[in-house]
C-alpha cells in the first residue's frame, strides 16, 4: 500500500529512487553517539544502513497529496539528466519517475502546486526537464512555492557560502530559475496557508528556509519534515544532525520542537529520505523520543 487518507486528504508515496547514499554513517551523521549504529543496528538495517557495506540507505521521494480537489506533490527529488559534478551520486540520473506518477493517475499537466520544502539538490530535481536542450518547467500548470530564505540563499548572484561546498552546484540554475523566470513561483516567508488542512512553516537549521508541511483533517495529523530528519536513528536521537546542516544549533532545536508537538498530537512525521515503511508516529521518552508505529505504506 503506497497511498492512505488522512482525513478529507489523499497521500500517495512516489518513489524515485532507494538505494545506498555512498556514505558511511559516520560520515553523513558526524556527531552521532559513537556506539549509537550499532545499538540499534536491528532496527535500522537494513532499510536505514546496509551493514555489509557501512553505507546509509536512503529514499528519494515525492509525496502526492489530493486535498480539496487540487494535486499537490511535496518534493520534487533529484531529476534526470542534470549535471551535479560534485553531488555525482545525483548527476545524470535516468529515472521512470514520471512514469511512477502516471501510474498513481497524475500526468505532468494535472499537478496544481509544487512544495519545495528546501532548495537541496534532491529536492528540486523535477521541477524542471529538459526540452531541446532548455530547462523548462515539468508541471507547466503548476504554482512551485519555494521558500524565500532558501531562494536568496541558494541564489549565486548573492554569494553565500554554504557548508554543502559545491555540492548545490547547478541547482539554482538549472531547477529553480527556469520556474522562477516562467513566473510559476509564489516565494513565501514565516508561514503560508493552502487550505483549510494544509499549512507550510518555517523550520530552519538544515537550510536557512527549510519548512515542514502540517496536514491537520478532522482527528488526523500529520507533519512532512522534509530534511529535519534523513534516518530513522534520529528520532530516537535527535540531537543528531547530517553533514548538511547550515546551522547545526537551531537544526537541533526545530528538530526536538518538531517531534515534540508530534508525539503530542499523535501525527505521522513523514522525511523526504526514509526507505522502510516511509515515516511513523512516535512518542516521549525519558527525554528524547521512541518511535510508537511505523507509517502504514507498505516496506520498500
Amino acid at each position: 500500500m503506497h497511498e492512505i487518507v488522512l482525513g478529507d486528504v489523499m497521500i500517495t508515496r512516489i518513489m524515485e529512487y532507494y538505494g545506498s547514499v555512498e556514505m558511511a554513517p559516520e560520515t553523513f551523521f558526524p556527531d552521532s553517539p559513537q556506539d549509537a549504529w550499532q545499538r540499534h543496528k536491528s532496527w535500522l538495517a537494513p532499510d536505514f544502513v546496509d551493514s555489509d557495506t557501512n553505507e546509509c540507505v536512503s529514499a528519494v521521494q515525492t509525496w502526492l497529496l489530493r486535498s480539496e480537489g487540487a494535486t499537490i506533490l511535496v518534493d520534487t527529488g533529484v531529476g534526470n539528466h542534470k549535471e551535479r559534478p560534485y553531488a555525482p551520486v545525483w548527476g545524470h540520473l535516468n529515472t521512470d519517475f514520471l512514469g511512477n506518477l502516471a501510474r498513481a493517475g497524475v500526468r505532468p499537466e494535472d499537478v496544481d502546486l509544487v512544495i519545495n520544502t528546501h532548495l537541496h539538490v534532491d529536492h528540486v530535481g523535477w521541477n524542471t526537464y529538459l526540452h531541446d536542450r532548455h530547462w523548462v518547467p515539468t508541471f507547466p500548470n503548476a504554482t512551485y512555492l519555494m521558500p524565500r530564505r532558501d531562494f536568496d540563499f541558494w541564489n549565486p548572484a548573492n554569494g553565500h557560502r554554504s557548508t554543502l561546498g559545491r555540492g548545490n552546484q547547478n541547482v539554482f540554475e538549472d531547477s529553480i530559475a527556469p520556474v522562477h523566470q516562467a513566473g510559476r513561483t509564489v516565494l513565501w516567508d514565516d508561514s503560508y496557508r493552502i487550505d483549510s488542512d494544509l499549512t507550510l512553516d518555517l523550520a530552519p537549521g538544515h537550510t536557512p528556509g527549510s519548512s515542514v508541511l502540517t496536514l491537520q483533517s478532522g482527528t488526523d495529523r500529520a507533519v512532512f519534515v522534509g530534511d529535519l530528519l534523513h534516518t530513522a536513528l534520529q528520532f530516537v536521537e535527535p540531537d543528531t544532525n547530517s553533514c548538511f546542516c547550515e546551522d547545526p544549533a537551531q537544526a537541533r532545536t526545530t528538530r526536538r520542537r518538531l517531534l515534540g508537538w508530534a508525539a503530542d498530537t499523535n501525527a505521522l512525521v513523514l522525511p523526504a529520505h526514509l526507505g522502510g515503511h516511509g515515516g511513523a508516529e512516535i512518542s516521549r521518552d525519558a527525554g528524547t523520543f521512541a518511535i510508537k508505529e511505523w507509517a502504514p505504506f507498505t516496506r520498500l
